[in-house]
Formats: structure tokens, C-alpha cells, sequence
């Protein structure tokens, strides 16, 4: 029998929260919403992107701060591995150092935990139909960081060595300039997790031990200079 004319199907949902009374919450809230049915839940981002694989879901709430792998790290590896799989971020947390980094990896929507079920209804609706699925406060952050004058580009850095790849050379120059790995995670659009794995990456391949080394290490290899008095 097929679909009567305007009946849409309900929108397939995997809840992702490592706190359980959190996930369970959102689910309980959702079965109670038309239009969206909970097919599965993950404690953290390996076991989203695994359901993701196995239930093939419409969407994911996918909230960011989750352990063995958090939420912009398994955004980005659903958008790669399964594309037809939305993700929706609904996080406690509103600041640019969350924001970007997700939107990056591939988000649609973007909410807080304050947002009612109304709300999330239709940012599920808004990225499955090709929309963004953004809160108010969120769209004006968006609105405010393109109106903010861009840097200038960096120039060229030297032939990266020892095996670096070009981001980890990236982020050792980040690190030569005295950048904190929240402030190289805003200015490369990645998470904090990410960048410390490449400062394990290129600690591992140059031997450095620390931070100071891996500036003395910089300047000699001419990945930066010193700046005129």
C-alpha cells in the first residue's frame, strides 16, 4: 500500500550522548515528538559511526564532548563514510572553539540543550531538506564571525622535514608562534583532540620532547624566522 498524499515518513534519529540520563532523556523526549522515530543510541563517537553504519539513520544528534572519540571527530568520519547520514550537534556548549570546529567536519544543524523539542523537530526537517538546521543564537555567531575582517594569508612555509605532513608542519608553527592548542584548534577549524594528535604525530617523527624544543626545532629548520627589532 503506498504513502497517502502529504503523509511523510518519520525521519530516522541515532541520539549520541556519553551521559546516560542525557541520552536517555533526548530519546524519551523524541518518542513523543510526530515525525521522528529513534531507531538507536551511542555513548560516545566510535559507537555513533558504527550504528551509523549498521542502521543507516536519516540523522544524528551528536553531542561534541564524548570519550575514545568525540563528536567532530565522528561527524567527520559519518559525512565521509556515509553521506547520505545527516548530523544534527546538540551540545551544552555555544563557543566558537565547539562551533566552528563542527560545522567544519560536516554538521547541518547546530543546537544547544536548552533547545525544546519544537526545535529540534524542525532542525531535523531543515537538513534533510537540504536547509541548515541552526539555533537563533548560533546563526548570529555565524553573522558576526563573517563580518569580522579575515587575517592576512601566511606566507609559504619552508619544505616540511622529517616526514611532517603539511598540518602537522601547520601546527609546529602554530606552536613556534605561541599558540595554546585551543587557539590552534579555533584558527584551524579542528578540535582540541585533533590538534594534540598531531603534536603527538610530529613529536613521534622530529623526537621532540616538549614545546620549547619543538620551537628551537622550528626556527632551525626555517619554518619560521625571527622577527626584525
Amino acid at each position: 500500500m503506498t504513502e497517502t498524499e502529504g503523509e511523510k515518513k518519520s525521519a530516522r534519529v541515532v541520539v549520541a550522548d556519553d551521559q546516560t540520563v542525557v541520552r536517555e532523556g533526548i530519546v524519551m523526549l523524541l518518542g513523543l515528538l510526530p515525525g521522528v522515530e529513534v531507531v538507536g543510541s551511542a555513548g560516545d563517537g566510535e559507537e555513533a559511526v558504527r550504528l551509523v553504519g549498521e542502521l543507516a539513520p536519516d540523522v544524528v544528534l551528536m553531542d561534541l564532548r564524548m570519550p575514545r572519540c568525540d563528536g567532530v571527530e565522528a561527524t567527520r568520519r559519518i559525512r565521509a563514510q556515509y553521506p547520505g547520514t545527516q548530523v544534527v550537534v546538540l551540545t551544552t556548549y555555544a563557543d566558537d572553539e565547539s562551533l566552528f570546529p563542527a560545522l567544519h567536519a560536516g554538521a547541518r544543524g547546530y543546537l544547544t540543550k536548552d533547545a525544546g523539542g519544537d526545535e529540534i523537530v524542525r532542525a531535523v526537517e531543515s537538513v534533510l531538506s537540504g536547509d541548515a538546521g541552526l539555533s537563533p543564537s548560533v546563526q548570529r555567531r555565524l553573522l558576526e564571525r563573517l563580518s569580522e575582517p579575515r587575517p592576512e594569508p601566511k606566507p609559504a612555509a619552508a619544505e616540511a622535514p622529517d616526514g611532517l605532513t603539511a598540518r602537522e608542519t601547520e601546527v609546529l608553527v602554530l606552536i613556534a608562534e605561541g599558540l595554546s592548542n585551543q587557539e590552534i584548534a579555533r584558527e584551524l577549524h579542528v578540535s582540541t583532540a585533533t590538534v594534540k594528535t598531531h603534536i603527538n604525530n610530529l613529536f613521534a617523527k622530529t623526537g621532540l620532547k616538549d614545546r620549547a624544543q619543538a620551537v628551537r626545532y622550528a626556527y632551525a629548520k626555517g619554518l619560521v624566522r625571527p622577527r626584525a627589532e
